[in-house]
């Protein structure tokens, strides 16, 4: 079968297409993939940056979509099945799955769309709901909001009721993909933007923030008494440090999400967090936006896109045809 290899952790030019045997089932979950999911995670792990490394060669990937071909004994999924999966190594024609971390796609869904569900959504879920406590009617400003993870925190932050939601990006292009995804204002990056947030809003219940690095201080200062920051990641390379005084007399916080790290620890979460979604899709609020699409032999070109901060919606291989 036709797999992607990191052979050095080089960035995207240690990638290479190569064939490697098909997994044997062994009485697990097998899924026929038609679509993986690229995120800057993947990056990451190309760069032997990521918080779990191993050495290469290795098949790089964290989600897909595809059709199951084989299931285990007692499953509640069917041979046949459009499924997304998250786990790893699924820069390839034929994953074995988990099957806790396998679910039906929705009819609604197309395989692209479900290769950049899982992280994004289940992430956008757990971070508003399970960390920030985000409730009805409450304003939302989301970092990197053109992007795959900023996309799915908007029409999740919208889909639980939030009254306003506020994207901020770096281009009138990027601009117009988080209205796009559902964003009722957006903000464009400059030195003045945490000043055009405060005239849009008057400040924020929560800040979703997966880039964090000179936009995290900032981020504080937008909110409101008693609001929360949310941090999700670090898209921006370096790590913030906050004084705990400026929590304590804007009586604010700062709360963490590493929707990763809780799965090891609780690992009927997803499936949970799945049901939690589900209800947001058949109403419409959820519609994934798939961004830049390339063939699995262009994944070198998708993490580039990282690489150049080009990324918009969710970026995705096609491995087989729908």
């Amino acid at each position: 079968m036709r797999a992607i290899q990191i052979q050095s952790l080089t960035g995207p030019e240690g990638l290479a297409l190569v064939d490697l045997p098909e997994p044997e089932a062994d009485g697990g979950l097998l899924i026929d993939v038609h679509a993986a999911g690229v995120s800057f995670a993947d990056l990451l792990v190309s760069q032997g940056l990521y918080q779990m490394t191993q050495p290469p060669p290795f098949v790089p990937g964290m989600e897909a979509a595809g059709i199951v071909r084989q299931v285990p004994p007692d499953s509640n999924l069917s041979v046949g099945d459009r499924v997304c999966t998250h786990g790893t190594g699924t820069f390839v024609e034929v994953i074995r799955a988990s099957p806790e971390q396998t679910f039906r796609l929705p009819d609604s869904m197309s395989f692209e769309q479900g290769a950049g569900f899982i992280l994004n959504f289940q992430t956008a879920m757990f971070a508003l709901r399970h960390r920030g406590g985000l409730g009805e009617g409450e304003t939302v400003l989301v970092f990197g909001a053109s992007g795959g993870v900023g996309t799915a925190a908007i029409q999740v932050a919208k889909g639980l009721g939030a009254a306003r939601v506020i994207g901020l990006v770096s281009t009138p292009a990027k601009a117009e993909i988080a209205s796009a995804a559902g964003a009722d204002d957006v903000a464009l990056i400059s030195d003045k933007w945490k000043n055009d947030v405060l005239e849009l809003s008057s400040g924020v219940d929560l800040v979703y923030d997966p880039v964090g690095g000179d936009y995290f201080l900032d981020g504080l200062r937008c909110l409101k008494p008693n609001g929360r920051l949310v941090v999700v990641g670090f898209a921006a390379g370096s790590i913030p440090e906050v004084r705990v005084n400026r929590l304590l007399l804007k009586n604010i916080a700062v709360v963490g999400a590493a929707w990763g790290s809780a799965i090891q620890i609780d690992r009927s979460l997803p499936g949970r967090i799945h049901d939690e979604l589900m209800p947001l899709i058949e109403s419409g609020a959820i519609d994934p936006p798939v961004g830049q699409s390339l063939p699995l032999e262009q994944a070198a070109d998708a993490l580039r896109l990282f690489q150049k901060r080009e990324a918009v919606g969710k970026v995705v291989l096609r491995v087989a045809a729908d």
